[in-house]
C-alpha cells in the first residue's frame, strides 16, 4: 500500500527554491518514504528525539554536496507530513537540529490544528 505524502503549506516554496540535484535526491528518497511508510528506518530515517512530537522523523540523505535532512511526521490520518528541510553540512549539529526541530513542531502543531477543525 503506498503511503501519502503532503507538504506542509510553508514547506512547498522552500522545497522549490532548493538546487535541482536536491530536489532530484529529496524526491527520490520521498519515494520510498511513499513506499515503505513509517517501516522506513536507518540508514534512510531516524527519529529527532527532541521533537515535542513522538513521531517526529527526518530523511537522511547526501545531495549537492550537502548533508541534508529533512524532517516529516505521520499525522492521526496516517498521511506523511514533510515539515522543512536543512543541509547540516558545516553547520553546529546543535543548532542545525534546535533550528530544524523548533520549525518542524510548529509547522505539524499548525497542521494538526487544521485536522481537528476539518473534522
Amino acid at each position: 500500500m503506498p503511503w501519502t505524502l503532503r507538504f506542509a503549506d510553508e514547506f512547498e516554496a522552500e522545497f522549490l527554491a532548493l538546487p535541482e540535484s536536491v530536489q532530484d535526491k529529496a524526491m527520490a528518497m520521498f519515494g520510498l518514504l511513499a513506499e515503505f511508510g513509517p517501516s522506513l528506518r536507518r540508514p534512510r530515517v531516524d527519529t529527532l528525539k527532541a521533537s515535542r512530537h513522538a513521531n517526529m522523523k527526518e530523511l537522511r540523505f547526501d545531495a549537492d554536496g550537502g548533508v541534508w535532512r529533512v524532517a516529516f511526521a505521520f499525522d492521526p490520518v496516517r498521511e506523511a507530513i514533510l515539515l522543512v528541510a536543512g543541509d547540516k553540512a558545516g553547520a553546529d549539529e546543535r543548532r542545525f537540529y534546535t533550528d530544524l526541530i523548533a520549525k518542524a513542531d510548529a509547522r505539524f502543531k499548525r497542521h494538526l490544528t487544521h485536522l481537528k477543525k476539518d473534522k
